[in-house]
């Protein structure tokens, strides 16, 4: 019988100490499996190309090289490697600059540690994770910012919107063929229309379009 497929997660922390406690948490896991430690943005990115972790766990006020400039590289870089930021505060301008370079989930670090786990679980399955606290700022600046109602979007068809609908829940494109009884391929093409009609850059921002737009709920993205 073959062994459970373990997530190999690289941390990237300046801080020891929470590198050290991620690290004896995850040891006591059977699915998440820590393959290297980096402590700032510049090491963490050489620690990617030569682990090629399934997920990065990344501060993002680091010495030497920010997490955001860090995520953008791993990204250019390494497309399937997911990443995971995490850090102690919540600030509109760095956690959209975060999720715009590449980030696919978005933790506080005084969040429980088996949510962190949830985070990088559900990065792995391709799926969108934000801190419920994150997800409600960010559908609250959008709507301050215009009414959706008024925004002219290239229409999308309804099966479109049940697959967008769904982005927003953090579905991955497996569990949207599942729910729609499509292929996870045909999920995957309609993912790829959706962004290329909303003009937007990854299924993160598609999830956050769904929350602005109403079609998900706040802290389910």
């Amino acid at each position: 019988m073959d062994e459970p497929t373990r997530i190999r997660v690289l941390l990237v922390d300046d801080h020891s100490v929470v590198r050290m406690g991620l690290r004896s948490f995850f040891d006591m896991l059977d699915d998440i499996e820590v393959v290297g430690e980096a402590s700032d943005g510049s090491e963490g990115v050489a620690m990617a190309r030569r682990l090629t972790p399934d997920v990065v766990l990344m501060d993002l006020l680091m010495p030497n090289m920010d997490g955001v400039t860090a995520i953008g590289r791993i990204k250019a870089e390494m497309p399937e490697t997911e990443i995971v930021t995490m850090t102690s505060f919540i600030e509109e301008e760095k956690v959209t600059a975060a999720l715009e370079a590449g980030a696919s989930g978005y933790v506080l670090k005084d969040a429980e540690a088996d949510e962190v786990a949830d985070a990088i679980r559900a990065a792995f399955r391709g799926e969108v994770h934000l801190d419920p606290a994150v997800a409600r700022l960010l559908a609250q600046r959008m709507r301050q910012k215009k009414d959706p109602s008024e925004e002219l979007v290239e229409p999308l068809t309804e099966r479109e919107r049940d697959v967008l609908r769904l982005l927003g829940q953090g579905k991955s494109n497996k569990e949207i063929g599942a729910e729609l009884f499509i292929t996870e391929r045909t999920a995957r093409t309609y993912v790829s229309n959706i962004l290329g009609k909303l003009g937007l850059a990854s299924r993160t921002q598609a999830a956050l379009w769904a929350v602005e737009h109403k079609l998900a709920e706040p802290g389910k993205a």
